[in-house]
């Protein structure tokens, strides 16, 4: 749960502006290309520049960590919801649902160590679709042993929702800043 302090080392394309942004008033010679990307660990939506002559498309993982760059030249800096292009609002889900999917180790152990917030409420209660009697369930399979994966969180727990929707949904509420607690989002 609590995330170490590094950096992001590696993020999802999620637009790309060969031209800059639209309302950037400069002439389109002084317009820098954008890219509008997620950070592949702690899910930070980022500002980067490519550097000359790169075109970059959806989907595509860049290198942003330190070092050299193949691709990028510099980070511009994080990015709120509400300056993501239409574009890059629409594949945000299918980014997440990806980057959710292929690493689930650091989902399945949050379903394994979350502990109580206060005397009234669980961090599983904070997950879409988790509510007090998933939640107790979870705390008994749970002490049984730990879970796997996705699937026998769903197997061993009665009528769960999924488990991996409710992750994303959760990471989609922090990025929008639904929620002041962050689980997934730094």
């Amino acid at each position: 749960m609590e995330q170490k302090k590094s950096r992001e080392e590696k993020a999802i394309v999620l637009d790309f502006l060969p031209n800059g942004y639209a309302f950037d008033n400069r002439p389109s010679h002084r317009k820098t290309p954008i890219v509008q990307a997620l950070g592949k660990i702690h899910f930070t939506l980022l500002e980067l520049v490519p550097k000359k002559g790169v075109f970059l498309q959806p989907y595509e993982e860049v290198y942003i960590g330190e070092g050299k760059r193949e691709q990028i030249h510099h980070i511009n800096g994080a990015l709120s919801m509400e300056k993501l292009t239409h574009s890059a609002r629409q594949e945000l889900d299918f980014v997440i649902k990806d980057i959710v999917e292929k690493n689930q180790g650091p989902f399945i152990l949050f379903f394994n160590q979350a502990g109580p917030l206060s005397t009234r409420r669980h961090m599983l209660e904070l997950i879409p679709g988790v509510g007090k009697k998933h939640m107790w369930e979870i705390l008994e399979e749970r002490k049984k042993e730990e879970f796997k994966s996705f699937e026998d969180i769903k197997k061993r727990v009665k009528l769960m929702p999924d488990p991996e929707k409710g992750i994303i949904k959760r990471i989609k509420l922090e990025l929008e800043g639904a929620d002041k607690r962050r689980i997934f989002v730094r």
